[in-house]
């Protein structure tokens, strides 16, 4: 059973919540000016490990017939058969059953944005077949995670900082974007869209210094409009360090270190700027 789980956390690459999640404790913190009713921020954590389950393993029921055809990705569970399409299924339910669970025992406005939040995270994994637009998509999935974690506590979206779902949108795209790189050769060849594979490595990198940028004046501006104080911006400042070295250690040519870019500078960004809210708020 242990062995199972632990070929499903690394199907779905549970880690990677580092991602989203503090985006919505973020957002959760801001909303309450401080720490929230721990009621709430315990359905907030299964409602984002829910959400991100179910999308992460539709994303891999969606893409077997890819996987399996690309060498970088055959290994994975479903391809290689480790897991099968109707434990996968089942995992898709389960997950979005606790996904609903949780979004209804936080607050009507919630259980109204689940259905959207969760289709749109299913939408994205069939977008790669149609649209080179689909890192943007990506990006708009994750950026609900604030807006969650804002209505969780306010139930509305009344006074919520919009700047910092779309820096979220525009971070999230760029990375995914860069990360596309890997597969470009593939996907030409397998009719699939990402911007790596439509517009070719070197413009995609182009595009996603400007995502980048625009996610960087973005994560200030959330500062600027919340009051936050210098805390914060000693996060942005870290934060800028942190986008600007994955664009240096990678580039169209040589994307050997593009995992440590992906994982260990994004995850790195998304934790300093939940932290430097946390110590603003504290010192505030």
């Amino acid at each position: 059973m242990w062995h199972k789980l632990a070929i499903l956390l690394e199907m779905i690459k549970f880690k990677h919540s580092v991602f989203a999640l503090p985006f919505a404790l973020m957002a959760l913190v801001l909303a309450a000016d401080g720490l929230p009713p721990l009621r709430v921020l315990f359905w907030v954590i299964v409602a984002m490990v829910g959400a991100r389950t179910a999308a992460m393993t539709f994303n891999r029921i969606a893409d077997q017939r890819f996987d399996a055809a690309n060498p970088r990705t055959a290994a994975r569970a479903l391809p290689a058969g480790l897991v099968s399409s109707r434990e996968s299924w089942l995992l898709v339910l389960a997950s979005s059953a606790f996904f609903f669970l949780a979004c209804a025992m936080i607050n009507r406005t919630t259980l109204i944005m689940a259905p959207f939040a969760l289709g749109l995270t299913f939408f994205y994994s069939l977008t790669k077949r149609f649209t080179w637009l689909c890192h943007l998509v990506l990006g708009l999935a994750l950026a609900l995670a604030p807006v969650g974690g804002w209505a969780a506590v306010t139930d509305t979206f009344a006074g919520y900082p919009w700047v910092l779902s779309i820096g979220v949108l525009f971070w999230v795209a760029g990375f995914d974007c860069i990360y596309a790189c890997l597969d470009a050769d593939f996907d030409r060849s397998a009719g699939l869209h990402s911007m790596p594979a439509v517009l070719g490595r070197q413009n995609s990198f182009r595009l996603a210094v400007l995502f980048h940028a625009i996610a960087f004046i973005c994560f200030t501006l959330t500062g600027i409009l919340m009051g936050l104080n210098g805390w914060y911006y000693a996060g942005i400042i870290l934060t800028g360090a942190a986008l600007f070295y994955q664009h240096l250690i990678v580039h169209p040519q040589d994307l050997s270190r593009i995992k440590q870019s992906f994982f260990s500078m994004n995850g790195l960004i998304a934790l300093t700027l939940f932290t430097a809210v946390c110590l603003s708020l504290l010192t505030s």
